[in-house]
C-alpha cells in the first residue's frame, strides 16, 4: 500500500503506454508543450468536468469530475465522469431474488449518499479524436474503474470511452489482461519515478504525433541506443537509494 505522499498522477499511465520517455519528460523534467490536440482535449475535458453537473436521467446518475485514488496501485486522479446505474435485488411485482444473486449485487454495486438502493459505478473517460491503435485509452479507463472499485468496495466489470471526433462510445471490458497491464504499469511508473531518470528516446512512427517530438528530440538517438524495455528492466530490478 502506497502512501499519501507516494501518490502518482492516474493520467500518467496513458503516457507511459504510449512512451516511458514522453512519461518521464512529462512527469519527472516537469516539461509540456501544447499542440492542437491537446488544446483540443483540454477543451473537451473542461466541459465534462463540471462537479456541479450531476444529473438524474431515469435508473441512471451521471457524476462529472470524481476524484479517485487507489492506495494499492498508488494512483490518484478524477474521472471525466462516472455513470451509476440503479440495480435492485428484485424488482417490483416479482418474486424476491435468491440470496446468491443478492450477494452478486451487492459485490458490483453500491449504496449512493440520499439515494435508496444500489448503484453499479460505469466510468466514462472523454477522448478528442477517434480510437487509437494501441491500449493505452483502455488502460486509462481500466485504472478509474480500479480506484472506484477501491474505494467503493465492488467490482466494476465494464466502462466506456466517448471519441468526440467520431461521436462514438466504446464498450470497455475489464478483464484479466487489462488489469494486469494497468498494475504492470503502476510498478513501471514507481519504478521510473524513485529513479528520477529519463529513459533514451527510441525513434519510433508515432514520435509523429507527439507533442513534444522538440522537446525529446528522437532523431538523436544513435544506433546504439538500449530498448525501453532493457532499460525499465534495470530500473525497476535496482535496490532502493538509502537515505
Amino acid at each position: 500500500m502506497y502512501t499519501e505522499e507516494d501518490l502518482l498522477p492516474l493520467s500518467g499511465l496513458q503516457h507511459l503506454e504510449f512512451c516511458p520517455r514522453q512519461w518521464a519528460l512529462i512527469h519527472i523534467e516537469r516539461q509540456w508543450a501544447e499542440s492542437d490536440r491537446t488544446v483540443e482535449g483540454k477543451h473537451l475535458h473542461e466541459r465534462s468536468d463540471d462537479p456541479f453537473a450531476d444529473q438524474t436521467r431515469g435508473d441512471v446518475v451521471l457524476a462529472r469530475a470524481v476524484p479517485l485514488v487507489s492506495r494499492r496501485l498508488g494512483l490518484t486522479g478524477v474521472a471525466d465522469a462516472v455513470e451509476f446505474h440503479r440495480v435492485s435485488v428484485s424488482s417490483p411485482g416479482t418474486t424476491a431474488a435468491s440470496p446468491s444473486t443478492a450477494i452478486s449485487l451487492r459485490a458490483t454495486a453500491a449504496s449512493l449518499p440520499g439515494r435508496e438502493g444500489l448503484w453499479l459505478p460505469r466510468p466514462v473517460e472523454y477522448k478528442r479524436g477517434e480510437s487509437k491503435p494501441d491500449d493505452r485509452d483502455q488502460v486509462q479507463v481500466c485504472a478509474q474503474a480500479m480506484c472506484l472499485e477501491e474505494m467503493l468496495s465492488v467490482i466494476i466489470p465494464v466502462g466506456d470511452l466517448f471519441y468526440a471526433q467520431t461521436r462514438h462510445r466504446t464498450e470497455v471490458i475489464f478483464d484479466g489482461d487489462l488489469r494486469r497491464r494497468v498494475e504492470t504499469l503502476a510498478v513501471e511508473m514507481h519504478a521510473l519515478f524513485r529513479a528520477g531518470t529519463t529513459p533514451p528516446p527510441i525513434p519510433k512512427p508515432h514520435c509523429r504525433r507527439c507533442s513534444l517530438i522538440d522537446l525529446c528530440l528522437p532523431k538523436l538517438a544513435g544506433p546504439k541506443t538500449p530498448s525501453v524495455a532493457a532499460y525499465l528492466r534495470r530500473v525497476i530490478e535496482q535496490p532502493p537509494a538509502e537515505d
